[in-house]
């Protein structure tokens, strides 16, 4: 061998190109492209991207083992038309001569143009500069760039090659370009090559297999899946190429391969073999043990894990195994995760390897978790740990026993406390038992837990317990009042709770709002109840406009909402009661819930302001929406809005019977509703006066009085209708607060005193308040008093001036089965202009009048979002509106719904 000193940087080092520097003839395996197999998945979105990176100095591909990094490669390197060197590096590869001999040997190999002039490395322990030189002058020298593909290049940990490697490809310019293929982060300023846009980078997260690529990879495998069994496959692996092949081919052995995907135990199967053996092997004791110890969590933090395995030294560990792409994802702020099936695997062979450890370490995280104040982790791991009176603590502690009704954790929450055992018996774990009672309207069971937690909460001395655990009973002694319409308590529980609230830090009363809103909204479902009806709509509006907007206040928001809607219908104000009902719909709808909290409500305001404007199919309709209710919705003021709904439309449609049965709702209270019981006496007195019994009407007329206005209006009406003209008219003198009440209230009462006018024999009375009353209703489209007024009205309508205000909107859709006559206004005279909607238009109508979104709609249709909206803007047009609700109730009004 001819050759000149490595140590003479001037000079180059010349060599017989057919061994290395130690005098070992070259492997040639090392410069073969890997074989692709039948089964192999081209990946077009990669290679395009690769295809890129040719305009870049450097590539890299970095991901973690059976990536698919090295094939990958393969593929696209085969396909160039440039001239590629391609070396798989070795372990031995960190003598600096014996790595660029094969860089060299790899470079001849390809044809490219390096000739003796270069030479080669005569040294295994080093390199001098001049040959680098050489070798980067001549590579720059080039008309067309060699692709020089290093692969395994995590082999490489020697800082000098790095540092030559960097200095070739700077001084070469278009004449390299440099593919590394490896599962770290390797040595070069990678950071300069990406400030100067001379960087591709293809990273764990692009190779991992989308559904549609696994989809195609299982096919070549022989296997045909339903998509969601594909795509549960790549969740459970998140893409990992190997984990899908090895799966692909054991479930190629089953009979049943969809069942074998599905069910397959990760931590026996041929991709445990895999991971263990590319992961674990050789690493450290330490390293074995903290990976099997941090698989019980689904993130981890250096304190987290130091915690896990009583030592300190998780920091570096953690961090050497990221660098490694050993599945370990780093998340930021210090904390990680391993990937899933890799954790499932582990999980597995920690339970072989430390069996009955498992419970511990879950309990260890959650101390851990709770001093560091993550209190969703800290209840998994209590509860996996079997502490529940840790898990119940942590949750009463931070006063977040709210979210177990917030409708967002509280099904989370509700099943990981049933598994609560029995032997847990602290005042926390009382309080959670005595919340999920109550949460399913358990009262019984739920009185019981509250009662003995409240015991338990004063000790020997009789002091009190800790002030969120107080705090926490207020709110469950506030819901317990409003399930059993007790106002009194409801409002020693407010006391109580106002309180408390100084001795509870501030940072966790601005942490859960949720409690706070939860307490009001059931002190004012209280109060209205009770018919303290200004008191409650105070409470009731600042949940639903004071309180922050955010998640976890959907809950308390919503049913304020409905119960502020039902406040203004009760008040007689039709429209602002629709509008607040619709928005209690609508904030659960937007938060996404699957059964919106306080939609139960909404609907059935919604449905009595349909009776009002007899449609009653709509009517019917929202009503049937509201029977699938969640138990949260069963209360006092829900039922009693249900049967005061069901009562009046069951009236309206000539079922008498059925009405008197339904008027009295179905609720056991410690005090009596005046609301309640007067509308269900009003349906009662309007069935026998319809049956033709006016004196047994005017009997269950007796405890109406003008504190409820709407109730009195119509019973004034009943009376008149019976005969006792002195009488409705005594009874609209006792109505006070007029000018809280709306349109409902001013028209029934101002048609009571017409038809008083009109059989008196004052016609023109008669008629001038008609005629007031026909424009408050047109306003409000309120036609059920002047539909149950009687015989009375019909010759006054029938007069030009008042048909005129009468035409277009007192049409309905009522029924025409009676017990005794009922005022018919026939339809108005057709528009002068016909309306016309096309079928998608009225496709789009007939999905806004079952209250769908337009995303629903356009869902439903199977058309964009823009089209929907832009039907609804024709229709807007032609039926002259500029709202949904209008739009709607004209297309019925028209006979084109």
């Amino acid at each position: 061998m001819v050759s000149a000193t490595a140590e003479n940087d001037d000079a180059p080092s010349l060599t017989v190109p057919c061994a290395d520097p130690r005098g070992d003839p070259f492997l040639r395996t090392r410069f073969a492209f890997p074989t692709r197999s039948a089964t192999f998945l081209r990946r077009q979105r990669l290679v395009d991207h690769l295809d890129h990176g040719l305009r870049t100095p450097l590539t890299l591909v970095n991901g973690a083992a059976g990536a698919g990094k090295t094939l990958l490669a393969a593929d696209w390197a085969d396909g160039l038309r440039e001239p590629v060197a391609w070396l798989t590096v070795e372990a031995g590869d960190h003598r600096p001569g014996v790595f660029w001999a094969y860089v060299f040997e790899a470079l001849r190999t390809c044809g490219a143009r390096v000739t003796g002039v270069a030479g080669a490395p005569a040294d295994s322990g080093g390199v001098g500069r001049g040959l680098l030189t050489s070798l980067a002058a001549e590579l720059n020298a080039r008309d067309r760039p060699v692709v020089l593909v290093l692969d395994e290049y995590d082999r490489m940990t020697a800082p000098e090659v790095a540092e030559q490697l960097d200095f070739v490809l700077r001084h070469s310019g278009q004449g390299l370009r440099l593919v590394l293929v490896t599962r770290i982060e390797p040595l070069l300023p990678l950071h300069r090559y990406r400030a100067a846009g001379e960087l591709t980078e293809i990273r764990g997260a692009e190779l991992s297999f989308t559904t549609a690529e696994a989809d195609t990879l299982l096919r070549l495998h022989g296997l045909r899946l339903p998509v969601d069994a594909a795509s549960a496959l790549v969740e459970r692996t998140q893409g990992w190429a190997a984990g899908l092949r090895l799966s692909a081919l054991a479930a190629r052995e089953s009979t049943d391969p969809e069942r074998y995907l599905k069910e397959f135990e990760a931590g026996h199967s041929t991709v445990a073999d895999f991971l263990l053996a590319e992961v674990l092997r050789g690493r450290t004791q330490e390293t074995q043990d903290l990976l099997l110890r941090v698989s019980v969590l689904d993130r981890f933090c250096p304190g987290l894990a130091d915690a896990l395995t009583l030592r300190t030294d998780a920091e570096p560990l953690l961090a050497g195994l990221h660098r490694e792409n050993a599945f370990i994802e780093r998340l930021g702020h210090s904390w990680y995760r391993m990937h899933p099936l890799f954790r499932e695997i582990l999980r597995a062979h920690l339970r072989e390897r430390m069996p009955g450890v498992e419970p511990e370490l879950h309990l260890r995280a959650a101390r851990w978790l709770r001093r560091s104040g993550f209190l969703a982790e800290t209840l998994t791991h209590g509860a996996a740990g079997g502490d529940w009176d840790l898990a119940a603590g942590a949750l009463v502690d931070d006063l977040a026993i709210g979210q177990l009704f917030t409708g967002l954790r509280s099904d989370a929450l509700a099943q990981l406390f049933a598994g609560m055992s029995p032997e847990a018996g602290s005042a926390a774990s009382d309080l959670v038992r005595a919340a999920g009672a109550l949460a399913r309207r358990d009262l019984d069971h739920g009185l019981v837990r509250l009662r003995r937690a409240q015991e338990q909460l004063s000790d020997a001395d009789g002091s009190p317990g800790p002030a969120t655990a107080r705090l926490s009973c207020a709110l469950l002694e506030a819901l317990a009042a409003r399930l059993t319409g007790c106002p009194p308590r409801a409002e020693q529980a407010a006391v109580a709770a106002e309180e408390l609230r100084r001795d509870v830090p501030d940072r966790l009363l601005d942490e859960h709002p949720e409690l706070t809103a939860l307490l009001m909204t059931h002190v004012g479902s209280a109060r209205l109840w009770e018919g303290r009806f200004e008191d409650a709509r105070a409470l009731l509006t600042r949940v639903a406009g004071a309180v922050p907007s955010g998640a976890a206040t959907v809950l308390p928001r919503a049913e304020s909402m409905g119960h502020l809607a039902l406040l203004d219908y009760l008040n007689g104000w039709l429209g602002r009661a629709e509008r607040r009902a619709l928005a209690a719909v609508s904030e659960g709808e937007r938060a996404g819930l699957p059964k919106p909290p306080g939609a139960g409500l909404g609907r059935l305001v919604l449905a009595a302001v349909a009776v009002d404007r007899q449609e009653l199919a709509r009517a019917r309709s929202l009503l049937d929406s509201t029977a699938g209710l969640p138990a949260r919705e069963h209360d006092p003021v829900a039922t009693a809005g249900r049967a005061l709904v069901a009562s009046r439309l069951l009236l309206d449609s000539g079922d008498l019977c059925a009405a008197v049965e339904t008027a009295a709702p179905d609720v056991s209270a410690a005090v009596v509703s005046p609301w309640a019981e007067s509308h269900a006496a009003v349906v009662r007195a309007a069935a026998r006066l319809a049956e033709g019994r006016p004196d047994e009407a005017v009997r269950f007329l007796h405890g109406v009085s003008g504190d409820q206005p709407v109730c009195a209006v119509e019973a004034a009406a009943i009376q008149i209708a019976a005969g006792r003209p002195q009488a409705a008219i005594d009874l609209l003198g006792t109505i006070r607060a007029e000018e809280r009440t709306g349109p409902v209230v001013r028209v029934g009462a101002t048609l009571v005193r017409a038809r008083s006018a009109q059989e008196s024999g004052d016609s023109a009375t008669a008629r001038a308040l008609v005629t007031r009353a026909l424009l408050d209703a047109r306003r409000e489209r309120l036609r059920r008093p002047f539909l149950r007024a009687g015989d009375w009205i019909k010759p006054l309508l029938a007069t030009d001036s008042l048909h005129e205000l009468a035409q277009d909107w007192l049409a309905t859709d009522r029924p025409r089965r009676r017990h005794g006559e009922r005022l018919r206004t026939a339809p108005g005279p057709a528009p002068l202009v016909a309306v016309e909607l096309s079928t998608r238009e009225r496709d789009v109508l007939r999905r806004l009048a079952r209250m769908m979104t337009t995303e629903e709609i356009a869902a439903d249709l199977y058309v964009s979002v823009n089209t929907v909206k832009t039907h609804l803007k024709s229709a807007y047009r032609k039926l002259a509106v500029n709202r949904r609700s209008d739009a709607v109730h004209r297309a019925r009004d028209l006979g084109l719904l």
